[in-house]
């Protein structure tokens, strides 16, 4: 088995795919998936050149939480009750890593966002729906890293840094048939300019035909657009991969997210800011020297949400990475 077949899939950061990841934003249950997937973490430190990377995610919010707790659709009253978010992701990243040690990401998301409520007004309950496909938020990210001496376990560890900024290109201001503006979270972007910094670590394991990492991301936003800033957002992200076959590698991560309140007059303070932990097995297989495909099943494991917000009880991400 060769190490390239081993090496770890999901990589170094969702700041470095767009996520990538922002989590749930608010109650409506806009979403992207919290996993590393973007390559680029894979060949840290390994091989300069190019990377291109095509996933599609599909995470559907259907489950009303309060806290921690599961709770029916308009057990708790609410302006209006919040029924389902169903979105469809296809997220495409190119990565580029100099010998150097430098290197950039640009991630461009396509939301598709199916989005149901029930608008409650003066004793009568009206259904109000959305459902757009729209370019979100682009992501711009570089990073440095370095090569460590080899450990005693074999494996050379490689450390870096990223930092860069999510730029507010996707729309704010979509609205249904009925000519009603969809909430700000829903929207496909936020409106915001974003500060992306984190820390990761990468390493291969000869001896074990495997190999693991670790990652922290914080995101900020750097002020507030049209009364809505979206709350701040740190992720940390571990992982290992296993070879179970000459082209078949195994894999599993876990991953946390921890989401502060939205903020201003178009935002929703008391049903914003949660935090999860979730585990996410998945396996990726070799099709070529140069192309690699993998599968990601996302499954929650704590969810703890201000106020009510829609959950997922799982999602999934099928991707394709190509070097170049």
């Amino acid at each position: 088995m060769s190490l390239h077949a081993s090496r770890l899939v999901p990589a170094l950061a969702c700041a470095l795919a767009a996520l990538v990841s922002p989590p749930a934003r608010a109650s409506c249950g806009s979403a992207y998936c919290s996993l590393n997937t973007d390559l680029a973490a894979e060949a840290t430190g390994v091989a300069e050149g190019g990377l291109f990377d095509l996933r599609y995610e599909r995470i559907r919010q259907d489950q009303p939480r309060s806290g921690g707790r599961r709770v029916q659709v308009g057990e708790i009253a609410r302006h209006h009750d919040e029924v389902r978010t169903t979105n469809q992701n296809l997220i495409a990243s190119y990565s580029r890593t100099f010998a150097s040690g430098w290197g950039f990401s640009v991630t461009e998301p396509l939301v598709d966002r199916d989005h149901l409520h029930i608008h409650n007004h003066r004793g009568a309950q009206q259904p109000q729906a959305w459902h757009f496909t729209e370019p979100g938020d682009l992501r711009v990210t570089g990073r440095y890293q370095a090569t460590l001496p080899a450990a005693t376990d074999g494996g050379a560890r490689t450390v870096g840094a990223i930092f860069g900024l999510k730029l507010p290109t996707g729309r704010t201001n979509i609205a249904n048939g009925a000519g009603d503006v969809a909430e700000r979270s829903l929207q496909p972007g936020t409106g915001t300019t974003d500060a992306i910094v984190g820390a990761f670590v990468h390493q291969q394991l000869p001896r074990q035909d495997a190999s693991w990492f670790a990652q922290a991301q914080y995101q900020r936003p750097l002020g507030s657009r049209a009364g809505y800033r979206p709350g701040a957002q740190f992720s940390a992200d571990v992982g290992y991969a296993k070879a179970l076959a000459d082209r078949l590698s195994g894999i599993v991560q876990v991953n946390a997210v921890f989401k502060g309140r939205d903020r201003g007059a178009e935002a929703e303070p008391a049903d914003s800011g949660s935090r999860a932990f979730f585990v996410s097995p998945g396996a990726s297989y070799q099709l070529s020297a140069l192309v690699r495909a993998y599968a990601f099943v996302q499954q929650p494991l704590h969810q703890h949400v201000n106020g009510v917000q829609l959950t997922a009880r799982r999602a999934v991400v099928l991707g394709v990475a190509t070097r170049f």
